[in-house]
Order: C-alpha cells, then structure tokens, then sequence
C-alpha cells in the first residue's frame, strides 16, 4: 500500500505525570499540580480529565458542581496508580481551568493543560 505512513503509536496521556513525580502531592499548600486533559473517545466524542486536586477536597461535590455549572455528565474514577481522577463528558478544558481558579481551589500557576 502506497502512502500508508508511519503505524499509529499510542499515547499515554499520564506519561508526563508519572515522570514529575507529582501523583498524589495536591494542589493545595503543597505546591502540587493539577492536570486537566482530554481523551479522544470514539468519533468526535471527547472525556476531560482533572487530576491532582488534593485529597482534602471532597471531589464529588466539585464534580456535581461542574455537572450543574457546564451541563454536562462526569464522574469520579478510583484510579489504581493516580488515585481519584475527575472525567466529564467533552472538551471542558478552559471551562474547568476557569471554574477552579475562581472558586480558588487551585491558583493558576498550578494548573498545566494537556492536549491537542
């Protein structure tokens, strides 16, 4: 086959997490970093992701808050290396980075945004 190109490789998108070695540390007071992500599902389907808010932050009120403020579906996953993990349905990159800056969960320079 002509013009096939190169097989698609994949991506681990926590790859960069893993090798900071911030997993676990908090955003707050401990001068942790925050993530927020996005995963292509299927299609033009997309899943946002927020990790490392600290543990001290009940994350389901934030996620039922972010549900209400973006009208989207999310969840929190139990994830077995980086801990809890916040998924929403789109791409809520800006609207995330935005809403935790705000309410002041997080200051902004503690925020990295990944993804295209």
């Amino acid at each position: 086959m002509a013009g096939a190109g190169p097989p698609m490789k994949l991506f681990d998108s926590f790859a960069d997490a893993k090798t900071e070695g911030e997993v676990g540390a908090g955003a707050s007071g401990a001068g942790g970093v925050v993530h927020i992500r996005i995963q292509q599902r299927n299609g033009r389907k997309t899943l946002t992701t927020v990790q490392g808010l600290s543990d001290d932050y009940d994350k389901k009120r934030i996620v039922r808050a972010l549900k209400k403020q973006f009208a989207c579906n999310g969840t929190v996953v139990d994830h077995s290396e980086y801990g809890e993990v916040i998924q929403l349905q789109g791409d809520q990159r800006n609207h995330v980075c935005q809403f935790l800056t705000t309410v002041g969960l997080v200051k902004e320079d503690q925020l990295k945004v990944h993804g295209f």
